[in-house]
């Protein structure tokens, strides 16, 4: 059987050039279409911003691969109709992970030697560095989309850009909500490979045998299901940077695996014996002692090595003096701005019981309770009754006032309400079934109306409808 030819250009140089190898050399998205808009080619970076591989998005409309809502409103491609030139617009794309990203779409006719327009070409520009330095202007005591004011925030903004102009493994440690995510992105985008790709993977979220593919690739046929070749996350990293969050639960096994790439910076695909050379910048995180981990055998003492030739430790939200106040005054700037609403700020009361709150799930908790606040508020000021409940139940027992004297015996003898008062303790997650309950009461069961008022997109709004197990 005759092997198929790979694109080719001919006529631009004294050799025709490969095709693929020149589109995935560029580091902006690329979508090739035909000329109904049906996806004919994508390039290596398109696939590491959107999480769409291209056996998947050819012969596809444009429109449920690229996911934005110029799709819908404002099609640069459409408005070609009338206008043979290059068009551009700002929009926003969601990607394979729910990730709403902001983008920068250009798209121009391919004309064939004719003059007919054949297909059409469009370049997707991520505009997250851009708006991230819009943001860096306008607030006080940041590095790029990191805040705070505390001395240990202060030590680590002084750290960071020496970081990010080297190459070094570095490893992020730090409690359960405490920006491990946000420094890694802030380290890529400060750096020399703030144009290449910054690629997630979470060695927590998948079994074994899917993480391996996910992170290495595949061979077709390499196990049952691998229909088609998978060029894994470090290949989608390539020039860019490779970030492992939860890398404590990344299996023994892969851990060889990856200890084995750090070594010669070669990556082998499941089922291929034929390696192939990355070029990627390694960025850690985990919230576990990885110390701890090598002792019980659970974690491999020349891996943590590798990882640890550089080392950034989050404090914990309580730990940060100062921080909680400008934390709580920016989410809530963003939330009242967010959702078009008036409110002055916190009453007296409801800051006290901010401020004096412990904050366990660090600023992803501090976001969360000032996002349900901002929500709920009706009035000029947010109010501790607009605060969720559970804020107030810290400590879930009080005593009721007693004489001193009073004695085991006689404690014995009241009636057990009588000594102690206990309030339900509600989760965040009652919480957040609540709002999405009232929006959908205020918003009339319309779904698209009730994710508006709560600030979401409406992918987020189902999902988390199908989590918290609403029926409708």
């Amino acid at each position: 059987m005759k092997k198929p030819s790979l694109p080719q250009i001919n006529g631009l140089l004294n050799n025709p050039l490969d095709f693929i190898h020149l589109m995935d050399e560029i580091p902006l998205g690329i979508l090739v279409l035909d000329k109904n808009r049906r996806v004919v080619h994508l390039n290596r970076a398109f696939e590491a911003m959107s999480g769409v591989s291209i056996a998947r998005a050819v012969g596809i409309h444009c429109r449920h691969i690229l996911r934005s809502s110029a799709c819908v409103n404002n099609c640069p491609v459409l408005a070609m109709d009338t206008q043979k030139s290059a068009l551009s617009c700002e929009s926003d794309m969601i990607n394979m992970d729910r990730q709403k990203l902001p983008i920068r779409i250009t798209a121009a006719p391919l004309v064939n030697l004719d003059g007919y327009t054949t297909g059409f070409i469009e370049t997707i520009e991520d505009m997250r560095m851009e708006e991230n330095l819009d943001q860096k202007k306008s607030v006080a005591y940041s590095f790029a989309n990191i805040i705070g004011r505390s001395r240990q925030m202060e030590k680590i903004f002084q750290t960071l850009p020496v970081l990010a102009q080297s190459d070094a493994s570095i490893l992020i440690t730090g409690e359960t909500g405490t920006g491990k995510d946000l420094v890694s992105e802030a380290i890529h985008q400060t750096s020399e490979r703030a144009s290449g790709p910054f690629i997630k993977i979470n060695c927590g979220a998948l079994p074994e045998t899917l993480l391996e593919s996910e992170i290495f690739g595949h061979q077709k046929g390499a196990f049952t299901g691998a229909v088609d070749n998978k060029p894994g996350r470090f290949k989608l990293a390539h020039n860019g940077t490779i970030f492992l969050t939860e890398i404590g639960d990344l299996p023994l096994a892969l851990q060889v695996k990856l200890l084995t790439f750090l070594d010669d910076k070669i990556i082998y695909p499941l089922g291929s014996t034929k390696g192939f050379n990355v070029n990627v910048r390694m960025i850690t995180a985990t919230h576990r002692n990885l110390e701890q981990m090598v002792k019980a055998g659970r974690f491999r003492k020349d891996l943590l090595f590798r990882l640890n030739v550089a080392r950034i430790h989050l404090p914990p939200l309580r730990e940060r003096e100062g921080d909680i106040r400008l934390l709580l005054d920016h989410f809530f700037n963003h939330y009242n701005r967010q959702l078009g609403k008036k409110i002055n700020g916190f009453s007296s009361a409801a800051l006290a019981r901010l401020l004096s709150y412990d904050y366990e799930g660090n600023i992803r908790e501090l976001k969360n309770i000032v996002e349900y606040a901002v929500n709920v508020a009706n009035g000029q000021v947010i109010e501790p009754d607009n605060l969720p409940s559970y804020l107030f139940d810290q400590v879930p027992q009080t005593a009721l006032p007693s004489a001193p004297s009073m004695d085991l015996a006689t404690a014995d003898s009241l009636p057990e309400e009588m000594i102690f008062q206990t309030k339900p303790i509600e989760t965040w997650s009652s919480v957040q079934r609540k709002m999405i309950l009232d929006a959908l009461k205020r918003a009339n069961g319309k779904k698209a109306e009730a994710a508006k008022i709560l600030g979401w997109g409406r992918s987020t709004l189902w999902r988390k409808i199908k989590q918290h197990k609403i029926d409708l």
